[in-house]
């Protein structure tokens, strides 16, 4: 693979990376928000249960520290085009600045344990709607 395709495919993992984020963090404002403004679509029982998933995992990652595979990803790619850091792609620079923070580990596992902690109460308190029960037709 050729170097400027290792970059290409350590922005788009980066890329899914702010994608991810977005989806969990965004993900849990609309559900506040539509907590409060009675919108039903927050409820939908797929996505609660994908965002849940979503956050889980990034709990579990942090207390057993276990580095996130896309994080893991990206830098063997960014690697392997001999380029370690992002500063040579503007995509890549930009998430980069926004993603990644030099703390101790200890910060980041209270902090996601604190965000997951919201997204289990918001899960007891505005739960996701039953599955439907299933009509039959005749």
């Amino acid at each position: 693979m050729s170097q400027s395709a290792l970059k290409a495919a350590a922005d788009l993992t980066l890329l899914a990376h702010a994608a991810f984020i977005v989806f969990v963090v965004a993900g849990q404002g609309l559900i506040l928000a539509g907590w409060m403004l009675g919108w039903r679509w927050p409820r939908n029982r797929t996505f609660r249960l994908i965002h849940v998933g979503a956050i889980t995992l990034v709990v579990l990652e942090s207390w057993f520290g276990v580095m996130c595979p896309l994080t893991w990803l990206e830098f063997r790619l960014r690697a392997a085009a001999g380029s370690p850091l992002a500063a040579d792609s503007f995509i890549g620079y930009w998430l980069q600045r926004l993603i990644f923070y030099d703390a101790p580990s200890w910060v980041f596992t209270a902090v996601y344990t604190s965000f997951a902690a919201v997204v289990a109460v918001t899960l007891v308190f505005y739960p996701p709607n039953r599955r439907p029960v299933a009509t039959r037709r005749q």
